[in-house]
C-alpha cells in the first residue's frame, strides 16, 4: 500500500521536529518557538496578530509564546507608532546569537533527512515541495478570499 503525498509530509515533517527537539533540548527552545523566531527574521517588526496567523496558532498562543521567549531575553515587543493598541516583534541580538549557533545542529539534521540523495535530488526535492508548498497556500488564500 502506498501512503498519500499528504500522509507523507505530515509524517516526515513529524519526524523532523521530533530530531529537532531531540537536538537543541538544552537551549530550551522548541520547534515551534524556533518557527516563531525564524518567521520574525524574515518579517522582523511584524504584529503578534499577522504572526499568529503565519505560524498557524491563536493569538494567545502565540502571546503566551512571545512572553516565554521576551523572558528569556530573545524576543521584544516595541510599541506600533501607528497603532498604540498593537505591539511590534523584534528579535534580540541574542536570539540572533542563539540563531547563528544553532546553524549547525539545523544542516547537519538537514544532511541526516537527506542522506543518500545527490546534490541534484536534494534542490530537486526542495523545489518539489516549495512547488506543493506554494499550490496550497494559493488554494486556501483563494477559499479564504471566497468565504468573506
Amino acid at each position: 500500500m502506498s501512503e498519500t503525498i499528504g500522509f507523507l509530509l505530515n509524517d516526515a515533517a513529524r519526524l523532523y521536529r521530533r530530531g529537532f527537539n531531540a537536538r537543541v533540548r538544552d537551549t530550551g527552545i522548541t520547534a515551534l518557538q524556533w518557527r516563531l523566531m525564524i518567521y520574525l527574521r524574515r518579517f522582523e517588526g511584524i504584529r503578534q496578530g499577522p504572526l499568529a496567523e503565519l505560524i498557524e496558532v491563536e493569538p494567545i498562543t502565540l502571546s503566551r509564546m512571545v512572553d516565554r521567549l521576551e523572558e528569556a531575553g530573545l524576543v521584544e515587543r516595541r510599541a506600533d507608532p501607528t497603532d498604540r493598541r498593537a505591539w511590534l516583534l523584534h528579535l534580540t541580538p541574542r536570539a540572533d546569537e542563539l540563531i547563528a549557533g544553532m546553524r549547525p545542529v539545523t544542516d547537519a539534521l538537514a544532511e541526516e533527512a537527506t542522506d543518500g540523495l545527490s546534490a541534484a535530488e536534494r534542490d530537486q526535492l526542495t523545489g518539489l515541495v516549495e512547488r506543493v508548498r506554494a499550490n496550497l497556500s494559493r488554494r486556501i488564500c483563494q477559499k479564504e478570499e471566497t468565504a468573506a
